[in-house]
């Protein structure tokens, strides 16, 4: 039986706190992941433009505010999903360029995952707008 022994280092407040990068830092970071995110990748760019679509429509169709929240809660969730799946495929790619299987099933169901989600967010969008457009 093998078994794999992890030592991680030990961490004292201080070395911890002088190893912790200013929030600012960080914010950049996760900026500039959404913009290769957006830049890079068709798919969420179409996912905004169709989440703003569609909250450009609740918003014409005066939906009341519980929906429009539901509504910007499914779209996040779709495009936060779909950065998930852009994050995997880049550290795939980082890994090899060759083909694997683990690194294709690994792929594979993330992008499943993006699937679900974007299926959801299909599903919910029907229940809350075709009774007021069928009102129209």
């Amino acid at each position: 039986m093998n078994v794999l022994v992890v030592s991680l280092p030990k961490l004292n407040a201080t070395s911890y706190t002088n190893t912790m990068r200013p929030h600012s830092i960080s914010f950049f970071y996760a900026f500039r992941g959404i913009w290769t995110a957006l830049t890079t990748q068709l798919n969420l760019r179409l996912h905004f433009l169709i989440g703003s679509l569609v909250l450009i429509l609740a918003v014409y169709l005066q939906l009341p505010l519980i929906q429009i929240l539901i509504l910007i809660l499914t779209i996040m969730h779709v495009v936060a999903t779909e950065m998930f799946n852009t994050a995997l495929e880049f550290m795939g790619d980082g890994v090899t360029l060759e083909h694997r299987d683990f690194l294709k099933h690994a792929k594979d169901i993330s992008a499943g995952g993006v699937l679900l989600s974007a299926i959801f967010a299909i599903i919910v969008g029907l229940i809350i707008f075709v009774p007021p457009l069928l009102n129209l």
